[in-house]
């Protein structure tokens, strides 16, 4: 079974978190009167996120992703493990659905450009509480559906803002770990490629979209092609 994410975004149920509150107690030891009150305005400083920035290179042009490793570093380690195997090397971009997201990271073509699933590492945790929204541009791991811990090498970029994806939908939502900083227009592309039906598997490129390399940038390199993530 290969990891799903929605194919079919029909209407989304408006999901709000219920806040409890506790009351004081009316009766609770009040601070002695004959004390002035002091109240000490703290102030915390803003998190200094790390960044890992990684190139890929597709048949459509190259994309640039930042891998924010502070808030999830598990999924960033998993990435970054597969890129430096060359895990990616020669796999394609196997779903895409225009105005919504481009999956890829877990097949390859064979000479009848048949898909062939490659084997993989072990399942990851499942970072979804992070803080990091599936926005446009950013990157997520995808998995199989009720199985939240499920993620191995696939991940899916975000074609259009999907805010529903955060939500737990059967036990989680998708975790993000990263963002596209340089090669939007690359993804574009991708998202509107014809697709068509191949086999079992819907939502096929109909020309293959070829992951030719990921590449882990130094931070000579990352600063020379000016990369920034926005935190």
């Amino acid at each position: 079974m290969k990891p799903l994410i929605p194919a079919v975004i029909a209407t989304l149920a408006a999901v709000t978190a219920a806040s409890l509150f506790t009351a004081s107690n009316a009766n609770a030891q009040q601070p002695d009167s004959t004390e002035p009150s002091q109240q000490t305005e703290t102030q915390t400083a803003p998190e200094e996120i790390s960044y890992v920035y990684v190139e890929m290179k597709t048949s459509m042009g190259s994309m640039y992703i930042a891998l924010n490793e502070t808030k999830a570093p598990i999924s960033t380690k998993n990435f970054v493990d597969y890129a430096n195997e060359d895990y990616y090397n020669d796999t394609v971009f196997h779903r895409v659905i225009k105005g919504f997201m481009a999956q890829g990271g877990g097949f390859t073509l064979s000479d009848d450009n048949d898909l062939q699933k490659k084997p993989t590492n072990d399942e990851i945790k499942n970072e979804w509480k992070n803080g990091l929204s599936n926005m446009r541009g950013t990157i997520a791991m995808a998995r199989l559906g009720r199985q939240p811990d499920s993620a191995t090498s696939q991940f899916f970029i975000n074609l259009v803002d999907n805010p529903f994806l955060d939500q737990p939908r059967d036990g989680a939502g998708y975790a993000v770990f990263g963002q596209v900083v340089k090669g939007l227009d690359v993804l574009d592309a991708i998202g509107n490629a014809p697709t068509g039906v191949q086999g079992v598997y819907a939502d096929v490129p109909t020309e293959p979209i070829i992951i030719e390399s990921v590449s882990v940038l130094s931070d000579k390199q990352a600063e020379d092609l000016e990369l920034t993530a926005q935190d």
